[in-house]
């Protein structure tokens, strides 16, 4: 990976890519190390050549869709990923399944990879990054300037609690029940450079960030800067990185769509001039706190920081918007954090079985 990315790179407007970090499980539903097998040893179908890659843990592994060409391509790319992955870990006797947080994961019991670029941020970062067993869901959308994808991505920060909230799908961690909706949330953000990040002016003071971050030794590439939603100098587009990984892959179409919207918009917004809105980070971490905590549940402070307004409204005034329907489905229908505790009371069996991709 490059230290730093370019300006350069912001050349297309719209494209997509989805990545997902999922668990490598065995046969009972349970994480296990699989990913020396898959990543390393194995040999993986075509498609998944170069898209293929794990995390910090040997038992999670990241797939990237093909770039994207339109929205209308997106189902089509992320089940033919999906299904190579579940067919290929299959063939090496491994399982698949996905959510913020595996239930069963115990983070002292795990093998953590062998790779320089992971040991090098176990040994900076320690106990945090040790225990940090989390998956989620990116959804990156091309920009076609490095200036505008700044702009979209400081104003996608309100959102970013919106997403998290309707993704939630993390309430157990290490084994027991955190009274969260997306424990992982806050696992993550236990990490240096995380969460919701400040306004950056423009890209030059994004790019000056970047660069200062490397050259102080504080991170050892671009990669290092784990925001909720960053604009991503390596492939030119706007990644958001706020939901928790999800089974379901028409959950994670609804988000795939909503950012694509909101990208949309944003761009169009700030081709017309528009003047960026401005609000706290610290009522922006709020919201963040609020959609942990509640999930669903929320109630999020509006963009002008005085008003509240439950996340049943937030995702109706955003669909009627942005002319999409996605996101209501979602709120409309049951929790993955919901979900979850409903089936742990049936059996831990039940539960596990429940994340598997098939």
């Amino acid at each position: 990976m490059d230290e730093t990315g370019s300006p350069e790179n912001f050349t297309r407007m719209g494209t997509l890519g989805i990545e997902e970090e999922c668990y490598v499980v065995d046969a009972h539903g349970r994480p296990t190390s699989g990913t020396d097998e898959l990543v390393y040893e194995g040999d993986p179908p075509e498609l998944l050549q170069d898209r293929l890659d794990h995390e910090l843990f040997k038992c999670i592994i990241e797939t990237q869709t093909p770039l994207i060409e339109t929205l209308g391509d997106a189902r089509e790319q992320l089940l033919s990923v999906r299904d190579a992955l579940v067919e290929y870990a299959a063939s090496e006797g491994f399982g698949v399944a996905a959510a913020g947080l595996h239930p069963l994961a115990k983070w002292r019991e795990l093998e953590h990879a062998e790779k320089p670029r992971y040991r090098a941020q176990l040994d900076r970062i320690q106990y945090p990054q040790h225990r940090n067993t989390t998956a989620g869901l990116h959804v990156h959308v091309g920009v076609d300037d490095p200036d505008k994808a700044v702009w979209v991505a400081n104003e996608l920060r309100w959102h970013v609690p919106v997403m998290l909230a309707l993704s939630a799908n993390s309430p157990y961690w290490n084994g027991f029940d955190t009274g969260l909706q997306s424990a992982r949330a806050k696992i993550f953000e236990a990490l240096p450079n995380t969460g919701i990040p400040t306004a950056f002016e423009d890209y030059a003071a994004f790019q000056q960030f970047e660069r200062r971050m490397v050259e102080s030794g504080s991170i050892d590439d671009r990669g290092e800067l784990w925001f909720d939603v960053r604009p991503h100098s390596g492939h030119g587009t706007v990644e958001v990185r706020a939901p928790d990984a999800q089974a379901d892959p028409d959950r994670v179409l609804a988000f795939v769509e909503y950012v694509h919207a909101l990208v949309e918009d944003l761009a169009a917004r700030y081709e017309d001039g528009e003047s960026a809105t401005s609000m706290r980070r610290e009522l922006l971490d709020e919201n963040k706190w609020r959609a942990i905590r509640r999930g669903q549940s929320a109630s999020l402070l509006a963009r002008d920081g005085e008003s509240v307004m439950q996340l049943g409204d937030i995702v109706d005034a955003e669909c009627d918007r942005l002319g999409i329907d996605g996101i209501r489905t979602l709120f409309e229908a049951e929790s993955g954090a919901k979900r979850q505790r409903r089936l742990r009371g049936d059996s831990v069996q039940t539960l596990a079985s429940s994340l598997k991709l098939s």
